[in-house]
């Protein structure tokens, strides 16, 4: 079974870990390619050095606006490595905001943005 990404009723399955063998996706290393992976959810390690036509972007908990501008808090990361206190915060900080800008420069066309954090979603749609 795939984990799924799911705010509210909307919901989609995250790419495949490589190996996987599922009929309707394909593993995490040809999800941006395949056919088949149109619809799946990658991450930063799977998206890189790709261009689309149109992307969706999902702000998580990590990255919220707050006091006029972004603030990265560590505690709302999903990846386990930036959570070990053997990272220091400002190597947090350096890395949430390069994955998001890895994931906002990835559209040719387009690009549709969603934050988790109400606050945020509701500064960036001015």
């Amino acid at each position: 079974m795939l984990v799924e990404v799911q705010i509210g009723e909307w919901h989609r399955p995250w790419n495949a870990k490589d190996g996987v063998q599922l009929d309707s996706v394909p593993e995490s290393s040809q999800w941006a390619t395949d056919p088949r992976g149109f619809g799946q959810i990658g991450c930063i390690y799977t998206a890189q050095n790709f261009e689309f036509d149109w992307t969706g972007v999902i702000i998580g908990p990590d990255l919220v606006w707050q006091n006029g501008r972004f603030t990265v808090d560590r505690t709302g990361t999903h990846d386990g490595r930036l959570k070990q206190k053997t990272v220091s915060d400002a190597q947090v900080d350096r890395l949430i905001r390069h994955a998001y800008h890895v994931l906002l420069t990835r559209a040719r066309s387009g690009i549709v943005i969603y934050s988790e954090d109400e606050g945020t979603r509701n500064v960036c749609a001015l």
